[in-house]
């Protein structure tokens, strides 16, 4: 085990102080404006530190920060790093991670995360809450996720390999263009979701918006909810649907099956592709009494 050396309440400024330096514990330390402050360095641990300060985190291996606060000024804070760890952390910076692999998050909060984890691969989060998420996880690659909430728009466009559970999504055009995204038990609500996906699978999943799961290749829907204005739902989708409540209305889907409690209207119109390739069957309740 390799000893570290401790610095601790002390501050940092300007341009690299602390740059390539390894196997350091940093200590209720601030760093006030400057770029670049702990750059190219290997097994680092930040604990009750306060950053001020542009691109601290950059080419970085094996790093842990606990209990940190990233101000609105870090923005893009940890990009091209390996093997990053942040525990019971508030980023205000948007554009935090970027082409960093290995990636572990537990109790985060991000308030203002646009444009974060862009080409981040094998990445897990657990109990973080994301605001202002526009665009979060374009193109990342392995993640999973348990105990989510998002408010952004365009998150998971063209990501892959994606387990999200017990999450709760607000998300205009969400999971477009992925490959291999299962979400369970989760609420997503947000128009357009899941256009041009491949195998996209929803299990005990709560819908809200319009026009949602259209252009879909191999879509998955089990023990699934629809709300009111989940309407002119699965347009040109291949799928296999399992929806337990109503569905307000079905437009021209292109195959397979959609099974529900009760649809208010389905539009089969000059611009079907595919007439009578999906089978589409309304399952009869039965009520004790």
């Amino acid at each position: 085990m390799v000893n570290k050396k401790t610095i601790s309440n002390t501050f940092f400024e300007g341009e690299r102080p602390l740059f390539a330096t390894n196997n350091i514990r940093l200590e209720h330390v601030k760093f006030y404006p400057g770029e670049s402050a702990v750059k190219e360095s290997n097994n680092v641990e930040a604990y009750k530190c306060e950053f001020m300060c542009k691109y601290p985190f950059w080419h970085n291996d094996n790093t842990l920060i606990e209990e940190c606060l990233f101000t609105v000024y870090s923005r893009a804070a940890i990009w091209y790093s390996r093997n990053i760890r942040m525990i019971n952390t508030v980023v205000d910076a948007p554009k935090m991670f970027r082409e960093t692999d290995g990636l572990y998050l537990e109790n985060v909060k991000l308030p203002n995360a646009a444009e974060c984890c862009w080409n981040c691969r094998n990445i897990e989060f657990q109990h973080v809450e994301v605001k202002g998420g526009d665009y979060i996880f374009m193109n990342a690659r392995n993640i999973k996720i348990n105990d989510f909430c998002l408010q952004g728009n365009y998150s998971f466009q063209d990501a892959k390999n994606v387990v999200i559970r017990n999450a709760r999504l607000d998300s205009k055009d969400a999971f477009w263009n992925t490959e291999n995204v299962t979400v369970y038990d989760s609420t997503i609500s947000g128009e357009y979701l899941g256009w041009h996906s491949k195998n996209l699978r929803l299990v005990n999943c709560t819908i809200s918006g319009t026009q949602p799961l259209c252009y879909a290749t191999d879509l998955v829907m089990e023990n699934c909810k629809m709300t009111a204005c989940a309407d002119l739902c699965f347009e040109y989708s291949a799928l296999q649907a399992e929806i337990n409540s109503p569905v307000t209305s079905i437009k021209n889907p292109g195959k397979g099956s959609v099974t529900a409690h009760h649809i208010g209207e389905i539009i089969i119109d000059e611009n079907c592709k595919n007439p009578g390739a999906c089978d589409i069957k309304i399952i009869q309740q039965t009520v004790a009494v």
